[in-house]
Parts: C-alpha cells; structure tokens; sequence
C-alpha cells in the first residue's frame, strides 16, 4: 500500500471518489477469492464508495449477491455495482436517505425482494462533521449524525432480522472515535461508541439464534467522507498520527468483513470489535 499521505483538499458533502486525489484503493483488484460466501445475500449500506465499495466487491469475488444502500452519489454507486458485476454477481442499487426511518425498512425490503432473501448485512452508512467546540453542535446537527451513524443501524437490523436465521451474519462499522472520544467529533464518537456497546448487546441477544454479531473498528481511512467534512490543513495530516503514519486504504479492511461474514472462517466469534488502527495497540 502507498506511504506518502494525501495532499490538502476538500470536496462538498456528500463528497465523491473521482474528485480524491489520490483515488482510494478501493476495488480490491489484486483479491482473489475461495468461494467463502458462495451463494449469499448481502445488503450493505454506505455501500458506493469507501469501505463499502471494497466490502461489496470482496464479497463478490467470494460468491455473494450484493444490494448497495447509499445517500445519492449515483456515480460512485454505478462503479461499485460494474466492479461487482464484472465478478458475475448481482448488485441492487438502493439510493436514499437512511436517517429517514421509513427509508431504513424499504432499504430491506427491496434487498430482499432483489436478492430473494438475506444472508448478511453490513450496517456501514456514517455522516460526521468537525466542530471547534461543544456549543458549535446544534441540535439539528446531533440528531442527523445519531439517525445516520446508530438508529439507522437499529432501524435497518431491525427489519432484516424476520429475514435472518440460522448461520446469519450482522457486521457493523464502528471507529477508534467509538473507543477513546474525539473533541472535534463528539457526535461522531458518541454514535461509534453506542455502535460498539450494541454490537456486544445484540450479539448476546442473537446467540440461540444463531445470528453472529461483530464490529470492525477502523482507525483514519481514506474514503470521500475525509475530504467531504474536515478542513484543508486536517486532510493532508489525517492519518500522520498513527504508528503506521498514514491512512488506511479501504482494501485493506474489506477481509476483515470477509473474516467475520464466511462461517468457516470465524464461526465461534460473535460480540467482537476489531479494531484496525495502523500499529496502534491500546486506543485512549
């Protein structure tokens, strides 16, 4: 993966890959498959760009059907679904806003009807946005990052779940922020925590299910979101400040989605969060 860190620039939300310099590694071109999720349905929301675009596209080379749930970057969106098409599986486009909770349960229901059912669903989606200090977040502003980054994920489980069974798997994106605060992002963190706490909750209440339930934690990745919702200067620093002293590429964190969705890789793990943080060993 690349070394040098990104030069300073900044995009409107909700932001678009072709506009980064340089683009994401995020088509996990040199992945090869074993066939881990042949014949699987998955939804993943968030699914355009970033993380989701290389989830959607490891999935794919692993044998899964993939229905994407993104905002409105169509663009990007139509790239995820050639990339997955190009590896002979589906991909069902779902455009909207998942803040919106009538939203969250069309999402699964055209997932399903697409796809024919559900067999795994990565809750992905997150907003964020940089504040100075505590009274810059407005009430407006906290509602929308809670309705994106945690009740959508309640929202959209929530209605997956009369779909789900024996074997099903649950991913939820969480973040360092989730682990140790960020005072630039305390929305954004308070969501990622509540992630976190409701990835263990969940997985304990799915267990005589046979439902696992499990989070990967990122540290600083490169995705449209970077650009989209901090400033010039925090652009071309994001990253420096872990052990790696770079960002990570969503190609390298698209097999931990795959770790946790195969069964034959990671049956006896539900409850787990699973940080990815360049080197970092203990956040906080």
């Amino acid at each position: 993966m690349a070394e040098q860190n990104q030069p300073p620039q900044q995009q409107t939300r909700p932001g678009t890959t072709g506009d980064m310099a340089p683009e994401p590694q995020d088509s996990m071109s040199s992945y090869v498959g074993r066939d881990l999720l042949k014949r699987k349905r998955a939804l993943i929301t968030g699914g355009d760009s970033g993380i989701g675009r290389a989830v959607a596209v490891a999935f794919a080379k692993e044998g899964a059907d993939v229905a994407i749930a993104y905002l409105s970057e169509h663009d990007d969106a139509k790239h995820t679904a050639d990339l997955v098409q190009a590896e002979g599986r589906r991909c069902e486009l779902i455009p909207g806003d998942l803040a919106d909770r009538g939203h969250c349960a069309k999402v699964v229901e055209q997932a399903v009807s697409a796809l024919g059912g559900l067999d795994i669903l990565v809750n992905n989606v997150a907003t964020q946005e940089q504040v100075e200090s505590p009274e810059d977040i407005t009430d407006e502003q906290w509602k929308r990052t809670f309705d994106v980054n945690i009740h959508s994920y309640f929202r959209v489980t929530a209605a997956a779940l009369p779909h789900l069974g024996d074997g099903s798997v649950i991913i939820n994106t969480g973040s360092v922020n989730g682990m140790r605060g960020n005072k630039g992002l305390i929305d954004y963190s308070a969501t990622k925590g509540a992630v976190h706490a409701w990835t263990m909750a969940m997985a304990q209440a799915l267990v005589d299910r046979r439902i696992r339930v499990n989070c990967v934690a990122p540290g600083p990745v490169w995705t449209p979101l970077i650009p989209a919702t901090l400033p010039e200067e925090k652009v071309e620093s994001f990253g420096e400040q872990t052990p790696y002293g770079r960002v990570a590429q969503p190609d390298e964190l698209a097999p931990s989605y795959v770790f946790f969705a195969a069964e034959k890789l990671s049956s006896y793990y539900s409850g787990e969060v699973l940080a990815a943080l360049g080197g970092e060993t203990h956040p906080g």
